[in-house]
């Protein structure tokens, strides 16, 4: 019942809307997005992103099973691209290719494979330098912010509808992006890191 009192106290002149609120710090660090979402939406937008020419690494389960990929490989791969580039980490594929892997691995193991591999990728990403980054895909983000010890957010505006830049409140802190799979347009990943070194103050 108190959803509509902010607007109600607005209405009678009560409450001012302040345009600052929403702006969270510019963040220019290091760039990157993992995408463990493998919805049609996000499978758009990591083609978008690749052909758009930028860097990206499939992660691959049937290899994390294996051990013949590990997350350091990934971070290898990563840290002399970040200086120029934002980059891609991705488990995301079609449904044949998905349903494939489910059936050699099992679907509830093919995702702990995925996840625990991205929460490691991002930590040590962070620790290389990116300080922003966005995460596609609901058990990916969980893992993520799990990983990286986030426990308080500040919401800043929205990239695309359902979907905001947000602001860790921790020290330093991190802008992170969480998206869940249907959410965003085809150029969601490029546009939110457009958007993040455009507006609020310079940290």
């Amino acid at each position: 019942r108190s959803i509509g009192m902010p607007q109600n106290f607005a209405d009678a002149g009560l409450l001012q809307a302040k345009a600052s609120a929403a702006a969270l710090p510019r963040m220019q660090g290091y760039r990157a997005i993992l995408s463990g979402s493998c919805s049609v939406a996000t499978n758009a937008q990591v083609k978008y992103f690749i052909g758009a020419g930028q860097p990206a690494f499939a992660l691959d389960p049937i290899k994390l099973a294996s051990g013949e990929l590990e997350p350091h490989h990934v971070v290898s791969w990563a840290r002399p691209l970040l200086a120029d580039h934002p980059v891609l980490v991705y488990s995301t594929a079609e449904p044949t290719a998905m349903r494939d892997v489910q059936a050699r691995l099992g679907m509830e193991r093919a995702g702990n494979l995925v996840e625990q591999a991205m929460a490691r990728i991002a930590w040590n990403l962070v620790a290389a330098g990116v300080n922003q980054l966005i995460v596609a895909g609901g058990e990916t983000s969980g893992a993520v912010v799990q990983a990286l010890g986030v426990t308080a957010l500040r919401i800043g505006s929205q990239i695309d509808p359902g979907v905001p830049w947000t602001t860790s409140l921790s020290d330093p802190p991190i802008a992170l992006a969480l998206k869940s799979g249907n959410f965003g347009a085809d150029d969601f990943f490029l546009k939110a890191f457009d958007q993040q070194n455009s507006h609020g103050a310079t940290t």
